[in-house]
């Protein structure tokens, strides 16, 4: 699928390198079969507004003190009450901060564009689509000077370990890479990295025209970074690469010390674990034992699961507010992440993190099956909550809140995922009641 926009809309500041290179991208003869066309659409003025942000991100501390709020925070809500529909229906702001009501997943999932400012232009209005763990698909609201700040902020955590990401024109900043059925794919110029290149690219050998595409493909790129997950790494060291990133850097799923290990011998490299999400960017990065915050607006709370503050230094779940993000500014939004925050003086940083690890379940035909997969089968029924658990006999049983198909074609299409002789039970819910955060991929191994 190819979006309706030409390479000049999709890159307005694309220069005749920058073409070159998105062509050599495209065009390499080992390169994937790209199914996306994007570009950071960052204007002029939108380049100037993340190079603002970048300039301030570097000049702030990031702090408050311990059982306070920092001083940016009530100004913040008063403005989302006043501006934002969603928190508007709550009436009047509250005059202690820890009455605001704590948002999810599942509001976002219900009503995306309540969470739109009234007075924020909408012509240039992403939409992120997203799945977690608890079982809600949510379309994000965002804007490509957003989009840009993330790179801004993998910048500052890759520069806690001691990495430049440079960019330059002519070379390639930055290969993302995943390992599923199904995944967008693309290749694009990042006008904030001074005309650098992007990739967007699956592992699983079927994305590619032959077997050595990947390693060939990869090793002619030489990216500067290579970002992605878990599962995507552990292929990553299956290929035969002459690539020497100056780091790896993990995002969207919880790394265990072991990979880690692994892969910074493997490499050669150090491997940069971020904690970022799609409704809040990256928001922290491990040094040491512990994650020190990313982003200097964005004010971080632990609650225990009636939605009460936790004693000092007691581990419970992340919510954040505030956030890089305007067209979706948080406000006590619950990650389903849980930790401890400690304080250096008046330096939150989180403890004891748990976050979203990943999930591969095993199939009737032997194969190991990513989550995301079946994320995407799942989505395409506009199934909005749904909870997967795979038996210490293999077998599964899927529950599903408010299907928009029948059971039986929900069914069918997992088999196909799974393999014909999968044990599959699809079973309707009304709703999950005070399970509303019910985890979405659980197995009997843990």
């Amino acid at each position: 699928m190819w979006s309706e926009l030409t390479d000049e809309q999709r890159h307005p500041l694309l220069d005749e390198q920058g073409a070159r290179l998105l062509n050599h991208l495209r065009e390499h003869p080992s390169a994937p079969r790209f199914n996306w066309r994007i570009g950071d659409r960052l204007t002029r003025e939108g380049l100037e507004t993340v190079r603002a942000y970048e300039d301030e991100l570097r000049a702030a501390e990031i702090g408050w003190q311990r059982g306070g709020i920092p001083e940016w925070l009530n100004e913040f809500v008063a403005r989302c009450y006043e501006r934002v529909p969603f928190y508007r229906a709550y009436g009047d702001a509250p005059r202690n901060f820890f009455d605001v009501p704590t948002t999810t997943r599942a509001d976002l999932a219900r009503a995306p564009e309540q969470f739109v400012p009234d007075d924020l232009p909408l012509d240039d209005l992403i939409f992120y689509g997203s799945t977690g763990t608890t079982g809600h698909h949510i379309h994000v609201p965002s804007h490509p000077t957003s989009a840009a700040k993330y790179i801004s902020l993998l910048r500052a955590a890759l520069e806690k370990h001691g990495v430049i990401l440079q960019g330059g024109a002519g070379r390639v900043a930055i290969a993302n890479v995943c390992f599923q059925e199904h995944t967008a794919t693309y290749a694009a110029i990042l006008s904030q990295l001074d005309g650098s290149g992007v990739v967007k690219i699956n592992l699983h050998p079927r994305e590619w025209n032959d077997a050595g595409d990947r390693e060939k493909y990869l090793n002619a790129l030489q990216p500067e970074i290579i970002t992605g997950d878990p599962l995507s790494f552990a292929e990553l060291m299956k290929l035969e690469l002459s690539v020497k990133p100056k780091a790896l850097s993990s995002t969207s799923m919880q790394l265990e010390n072991g990979l880690r290990d692994a892969l910074e011998k493997h490499f050669a490299c150090p491997v940069v674990d971020v904690y970022a999400m799609t409704e809040a960017g990256p928001i922290a990065t491990r040094v040491g034992d512990h994650f020190e915050l990313l982003q200097h607006r964005l004010y971080v709370e632990i609650l225990d699961e009636r939605g009460e503050p936790c004693a000092d230094g007691e581990r419970g779940e992340i919510v954040l507010s505030g956030g890089m993000n305007p067209y979706f500014p948080l406000l006590r939004y619950r990650t389903n992440d849980c930790a401890r925050l400690e304080f250096v003086g008046n330096q939150p940083r989180l403890a004891d993190f748990q976050g979203r690890a990943p999930i591969v379940f095993q199939g009737a035909n032997g194969a190991r099956i990513n989550s995301a997969d079946v994320n995407r089968v799942l989505r395409d029924f506009a199934v909005w909550q749904f909870a997967l658990h795979q038996n210490a006999d293999a077998s599964l049983q899927l529950r599903v809140v408010n299907p928009h198909a029948s059971l039986e074609i929900i069914r069918a299409e997992l088999l196909k995922l799974f393999g014909a002789e999968q044990q599959l039970e699809v079973v309707q819910m009304e709703t999950f009641g005070a399970q509303d955060k019910v985890a979405q991929y659980t197995t009997a191994s843990g």
